[in-house]
């Protein structure tokens, strides 16, 4: 493990925790008054800086993380989970269309972080990761079961997502969680939000005449395979979650 990942783990939870609030409190009421409009790429660029500062005196040790997070090993764990998450959140979105169809007043959720392609590729990930797993999981697992720790993390990271995309990325959160337990190297799940995010908008680009959701076949299709995806994301879970449970007794 390098002096990043060991530093990373030390950043203090209620200082993280704190930062988020005030920021999102600050932008509720600079909005809301129309004082000025803060996008959400403005607070994870601040947020990232807010790691910069704290890690600035291991940042030149993080060569060798993320060499070993393009390793063929790390590519093997995430690719998988990226590729079946993106069937998982196709699969919601559709759900969640049609609950909003039978029962508008569920459309609560909000996207309080992605806003644009270079927050969604470049700096969520880098934000998101550092925050939700390199603070949150690792602090969390200190004081309560590392399942908790995993499952409040991820139930945090999803809360900031829209209502079609709650389920699939608490999933996500899950997963992410689980693959940097895995390999100790924060990079490792930074690596897989970005694969993740860039495939996401990539269809999105591509599907410029919204066949994914007009094809009544090719939604049959990502239905099935979206089912598909939770039960082996599911077994995927439940067995590296025994997993690591078993190393912290």
């Amino acid at each position: 493990m390098s002096l990043f990942n060991e530093k990373l783990k030390q950043i203090s939870l209620i200082e993280t925790l704190s930062l988020l609030i005030i920021l999102f409190i600050i932008q509720f009421f600079l909005n809301t008054l129309n004082i000025i409009q803060i996008d959400s790429i403005w607070i994870c660029i601040f947020i990232i800086f807010f790691f910069i500062f704290k890690l600035r005196n291991e940042l030149s040790t993080i060569g060798l993380d993320i060499k070993s997070a393009l390793s063929g090993d790390s590519l093997k764990l995430v690719l998988p989970v990226v590729i079946l998450n993106i069937f998982l959140s196709y699969g919601c979105l559709y759900l969640a269309d049609y609950l909003l169809v039978i029962t508008p007043e569920f459309n609560f959720g909000f996207n309080a972080i992605s806003t644009g392609l270079i927050s969604t590729i470049i700096l969520s990930p880098i934000c998101e990761e550092l925050t939700f797993r390199g603070v949150f999981v690792s602090r969390l697992k200190l004081i309560v079961p590392t399942v908790f720790a995993v499952l409040v993390s991820s139930l945090l990271f999803a809360s900031l997502h829209g209502f079609g995309s709650v389920i699939s990325a608490f999933v996500f959160g899950i997963c992410m969680a689980i693959v940097y337990l895995k390999t100790d190297n924060i990079f490792v799940p930074i690596l897989a939000h970005f694969l993740n995010n860039v495939f996401a908008e990539a269809i999105v680009l591509l599907d410029g005449n919204h066949i994914f959701f007009t094809n009544s076949s090719l939604m049959c299709i990502m239905s099935v395979m979206a089912a598909v995806s939770f039960v082996l994301i599911s077994v995927f879970i439940v067995r590296e979650m025994k997993i690591l449970n078993n190393n912290n007794l």
